[in-house]
């Protein structure tokens, strides 16, 4: 492929739509994607820790625990991805950039499953 042609796939769309952003900007784009990426990969910690904590929670909750946390690093995974491309072609358009709807989903469900893992600790005491 020589150094005008477009590649083909996602990237050759995304790249044949407006004009090439500031650096820093896309630059702020992929380290916010990474962001994102560390917070799925400690999701999926979590879940795994939670899973092999023994008798620290019982086994039904203490698995739905893991679960859950492990099934929302992957949906941080997911989103992050396509949060990075959408701000992408943003930047590419000149458009407003889309508002963060993951944040919110990220922070009610840690809360939610800090809470519940809080209220398992105090009442297995």
């Amino acid at each position: 492929m020589s150094a005008t042609e477009t590649p083909r796939g996602w990237t050759g769309r995304l790249l044949a739509e407006g004009d090439d952003p500031d650096p820093r900007f896309t630059l702020a784009n992929e380290r916010t994607f990474l962001a994102w990426i560390r917070t799925a990969l400690a999701f999926v910690a979590g879940g795994i820790g939670l899973a092999v904590s023994g008798d620290l929670i019982d086994d039904p909750l203490r698995t739905v625990l893991a679960v859950g946390c492990a099934a929302t690093g992957a949906f941080a995974a997911l989103f992050a991805f396509r949060r990075w491309l959408l701000t992408e072609r943003a930047l590419r358009r000149a458009e407003t950039l889309p508002l963060p709807a993951l944040a919110p989903v990220m922070s009610y469900g840690l809360a939610g499953l800090a809470v519940a893992a809080l209220v398992t600790l105090l009442v297995a005491r």
